[in-house]
Order: structure tokens, then sequence, then C-alpha cells
């Protein structure tokens, strides 16, 4: 038997979760998760970490939005903790770092040795200056999902998970959906399927936007005994080539790898990894042990690296809600009120320069 629906999410990561939180006191909502669980892929996979200054213009407007959001205007729950942000710029990063602190704000210009003060690890010759955002904080990422999924099931949101997408065609007034146990119908779909939302697309029979995943690794790894790295800011170089995140005790390590691969269950390189240790390896006096383990997980990104939110000019009914890239979880709250705002037909808080750098118009 068919079940109908006002409107139909595809994906349940934080980027179709959080949409579904907003639009279900509204409209009766269906979410459609492939995998068992709620945000398997890239949400869960997340560096969980909210900083105002990543990304363009477009993101960082984005970020400004969320921020009063993850902080528990949203959900009733504050995600964020203090963490800070270190950046290392080295003699040959001056580009790098005129790029990141055009339009920033926030932000301290340090000294080596200001550095090493507060990441003792560091090896001060290795590097010429650094860059400061005290903001920046750690997001509990499964906090803000379940809240999510909380707001939208008490609003009478219907998840339903292991309902991976088998066919999508539009008839004179309405999508219908089939999964491999249910067929659903609804006049508006939204696409927030992740790496997979082109060919959600294709599916369809809208013209694909150009998204590619690309694989993001890392691993966790301890640190001697009597080094307490708990209060450590997250620290990297600018030019975006490693970075790494205290977890705990340990510290969570990445090469911040952006191989483009097909939309998968993402699984680490042991080689990317090797590379991104090694590089860790030069600018800290932190002996490289054996991780505990690893792991990798995709950030989607269209050409111009800006996420797509808004109704297909083409095809009635069809929205997408992708290409967030290593945004989605910060950007979460800004893009679910946009979703609701133009779905409901409501004006939106953003400007107009901002919503054009979001509408997919801007590919057609």
């Amino acid at each position: 038997m068919t079940q109908i629906a006002d409107i139909i999410i595809i994906g349940g990561g934080i980027a179709g979760i959080s949409a579904a939180a907003r639009l279900a006191p509204h409209a009766k909502i269906v979410v459609l998760e492939g995998e068992p669980h709620l945000a398997y892929h890239s949400t869960g996979r997340s560096a969980a970490i909210f900083i105002r200054n990543y990304g363009n213009a477009t993101l960082r407007a984005l970020n400004g939005v969320s921020f009063s959001q993850l902080a528990g205007d949203m959900i009733g729950d504050n995600t964020l903790s203090q963490r800070g942000e270190m950046l290392l710029v080295r003699e040959q990063d001056h580009a790098h770092l005129e790029t990141y602190m055009l339009g920033a704000d926030g932000v301290d210009q340090l000294t080596p040795a200001e550095a090493c003060a507060m990441v003792p690890a560091l090896k001060q010759d290795q590097f010429i200056s650094a860059i400061y955002e005290a903001d920046a904080q750690d997001i509990d990422v499964d906090l803000l999902v379940q809240g999510c999924a909380r707001m939208a099931r008490g609003a009478g949101a219907q998840i339903v998970t292991s309902a991976p997408v088998t066919a999508l065609r539009r008839d004179a007034q309405t999508w219908q959906i089939s999964t491999s146990n249910e067929i659903y119908e609804a006049p508006i779909v939204i696409n927030a399927a992740g790496a997979w939302a082109d060919r959600i697309a294709d599916m369809a029979g809208v013209p694909q936007l150009g998204l590619q995943p690309m694989r993001r690794s890392a691993v966790m790894m301890g640190v001697p005994a009597g080094m307490d790295v708990r209060n450590w800011p997250l620290f990297g170089g600018i030019a975006e080539d490693w970075y790494a995140k205290p977890d705990g005790d340990r510290l969570m390590i990445s090469p911040a790898d952006a191989d483009p691969v097909e939309p998968q269950d993402a699984w680490p390189d042991d080689m990317v990894l090797a590379e991104g240790l090694f590089r860790f390896e030069q600018m800290v006096d932190i002996p490289v042990i054996k991780p505990s383990h690893s792991w990798a997980g995709l950030r989607s990104f269209v050409p111009d690296h800006t996420p797509v939110c808004g109704f297909d000019s083409e095809h009635e009914g069809f929205f997408w809600l992708a290409g967030q890239g290593g945004y989605g979880v910060q950007t979460s709250p800004a893009l679910s009120r946009l979703t609701a705002d133009l779905v409901l037909q409501r004006e939106s808080e953003l400007s107009g320069d901002v919503l054009a750098g979001l509408s997919p118009a801007r590919f057609r």
C-alpha cells in the first residue's frame, strides 16, 4: 500500500534529520534512510568542530547563523564545548594565510612562542607564526542528531531506516518513491542523500549538479604518559595538509586528505594515513605510535564548494539539500531553517547574496 506524505526527505544524516525537525510541526514528513541507523556515513564520521571562519563568505554567513542554534536554541541542549583552533603558518604558507584571513573575524595572530605555550609539543623552529580562533567549539554530533530526531518524531515525522530508494519518478502532481519494502508518495521530495545526491537526482530524471565525494581519513593515537592534551586546541597546518584534535587523553590525527572517490562506505588508505602522520611528526615532539584505530568518511562538494539548498528550477517539487562538503554539521541549523523557509514559502533571514550563492539555479 502506498504511504502518502506532504514531504519525503531522502537521507537521515544531519542535513535530512535537521530539516525534518524544522518541517515536522508544519507538514506530514517521512524520512527515508538507506542504512540501519541515522548518521551512518559523513555525519557520524565528522571531526565534530565548529569553526566560525571555516569556508567561503557564504559558508561563514551560515556559520554565524548556526552558532546560537548549536548552543541550545535548536534542540534545547547545548551541543558545543570550548576547544579553540590553532593553524600553523610556515614560510611558504603566506598565500594560504591571506586567503584565510580575508573577512575573518575573531582570529588572533600568535608568535611561535605563544603557540608553543598553548601546545607545548610543537617544534617552534618549524613555523613562523600561527593564528588562533578562541571561539572554535567541539560539537556533540550524536546529541545534535538525536535531538533533531526527537524533535521530528515528537511533531509526528516518520523516520524509516534500512529503506534505500530503488525508484523515484514524478506523476502529474506528486513524486512516487519506491524502497525495497514500501512505496511513498508526496508532492515534495528533499534530496538530502549526501554523497548519493546526484544518483538520487539521476534516478528522478533531474540533471546532476556535479557532486564529487572526497575521502577524509583519520586515526586515533595515544600520547606519552604524562602528556595532558585534553585542553589543547585543535591544531594543524594552515595549508590544510594535516590537523590533530584532542579526544580525551588521545589525539585524533588526520592527513586532511580530499581524494575523489565514488559514493561508498569509505575506508582509509594506509599510505595516505602514513603521509599525514609524517607531516604531523615533522611539526611536533610526539612519537608516532601505532594508532588504536582508523576510519574514513566522505565530504561531498559541488564545483564551487558551496552547499546547494533550494528547489530545482526545472523539476517541480524536487528540493536539493546537498553539497555540504566538510561544513555539514556546523551549518545544519542554518541550512535546515532555510530549507523550511523555502518549502513553507516564508521569508529567510539570510541575505539575497547568500540565498543566490546556495540556490541550485546557479548550475542551470
